[in-house]
């Protein structure tokens, strides 16, 4: 087993005026049907509200602490642009307690960790995270720990955004984007090591179909280790998975899609 050190984060409790209650839902709609399987249980969290729309414009914030989400993988910084006016943002590398920060549309805007620019006045090569897709939605790709996009090149309105997955993506210039890429990059060499530990994270255990039966699976049934025997793999609903695409072709986004991820 082996899990963080969080030597980076400097403050245990969270801000109270950015928290709300988090409501678990077992995996289950409106009406009460199971539609994601495998989650429920879990430790009681609250939500922590994270700025990723980052509106505050041409306020320099000061970084007052680092601290753990237990709704995502990334550390959240908590700054404060003004007395009794406190935001959290995604931690990126390199930024730490006293540094500031910055949502800026002027040019002229130092290129440093945590600050916010628009696209037309980053550089192409550097590296950032959370995107907006839409101008004025507020960042919605790239906020995991560890990850960062890059900006290939700019023609006219658009920029050409090499995302994590190695997907490169249209998207205009006027949108926002922070500088950097995002913090607590160990995340991914974490070894949960035993069951209780993803229980403790609202994962329930996963189950082959080939170990089901018949009524419950596809590839259910037959004596002892018999081997899944459809030669095309389905999930328990009979479609087709295990590297099937399911991308719809006349998706509305295609056309923002420069070239696909590999």
């Amino acid at each position: 087993m082996s899990g963080p050190d969080f030597s980076e984060i400097t403050k245990d409790k969270p801000e109270k005026s950015l928290l709300v209650p988090l409501k678990k839902t077992g995996g289950r709609n409106v009406h009460g049907r199971i539609t994601v399987r495998h989650r429920g249980g879990g430790h009681k969290r609250m939500l922590r509200i994270v700025d990723f729309k980052r509106d505050i414009m041409e306020t320099p914030g000061k970084v007052v602490a680092i601290e753990y989400d237990p709704n995502r993988s990334a550390r959240i910084a908590l700054i404060e642009y003004a007395p009794g006016k406190k935001r959290y943002i995604l931690a990126p590398v390199g930024l730490k307690v006293n540094d500031t920060v910055i949502t800026s549309n002027v040019k002229e805007t130092e290129i440093k960790p945590g600050n916010c620019l628009l696209i037309r006045h980053i550089p192409s090569g550097t590296l950032i995270h959370n995107i907006e897709m839409f101008k004025g939605r507020g960042g919605q790709i790239v906020r995991s720990a560890g990850t960062s996009a890059q900006i290939m090149s700019k023609e006219g309105d658009i920029a050409h955004i090499k995302l994590p997955s190695g997907e490169v993506r249209l998207i205009n210039i006027d949108c926002h984007a922070s500088i950097g890429q995002v913090g607590n990059i160990e995340h991914e060499a974490i070894t949960f090591g035993k069951a209780g530990k993803r229980r403790w994270l609202g994962i329930r255990p996963t189950v082959r179909g080939l170990a089901m039966n018949p009524v419950d699976h596809p590839h259910g049934g037959g004596e002892g280790k018999s081997g899944q025997g459809n030669p095309h793999p389905v999930t328990p609903w009979g479609k087709p998975t295990k590297g099937y695409r399911t991308r719809k072709k006349k998706l509305y986004s295609n056309k923002f899609i420069f070239k696909r991820r590999k």
